[in-house]
């Protein structure tokens, strides 16, 4: 997180969609976003995700059908989102969601790239 200033576009409409699994978010700064389950989880800010530092990222497999069961609101900078698979760390502050919509694009190519160097699936594994 960056960090909240007088800057920050902030969320003047945060709506989830549970049967397309997206969460729909409209800014301060007239840009709205459709960002899927799936993608806000694969890049959740938890440390469980992204490490502690530099190349600490743990791929996140298997979240083709991951849902958001409940979004939580914290003070007036971020939400916490909680997601079927049982993740409920990592805050999303304001700022972080205005940039996973604004480089939703490069993002989920970058993921599906890393998927495919690791011979890895989206599909929850089978048993």
């Amino acid at each position: 997180m960056a960090g909240l200033d007088s800057k920050t576009p902030i969320p003047t409409e945060i709506k989830l969609h549970q049967k397309s699994r997206m969460l729909e978010i409209a800014f301060s700064d007239g840009l709205r976003f459709e960002l899927p389950c799936e993608f806000l989880r694969v890049y959740s800010p938890s440390a469980e995700v992204r490490g502690h530092g530099p190349g600490q990222e743990v791929l996140q497999v298997g979240k083709k059908n991951v849902e958001i069961t409940d979004v939580q609101p914290v003070g007036s900078y971020a939400v916490q989102l909680v997601f079927s698979d049982g993740h409920d760390s990592g805050l999303y502050s304001w700022d972080y969601l205005h940039d996973l919509g604004v480089r939703q694009e490069a993002l989920w190519k970058q993921y599906v790239e890393r998927m495919n160097e690791a011979g890895a699936r989206r599909e929850p594994a089978t048993l």
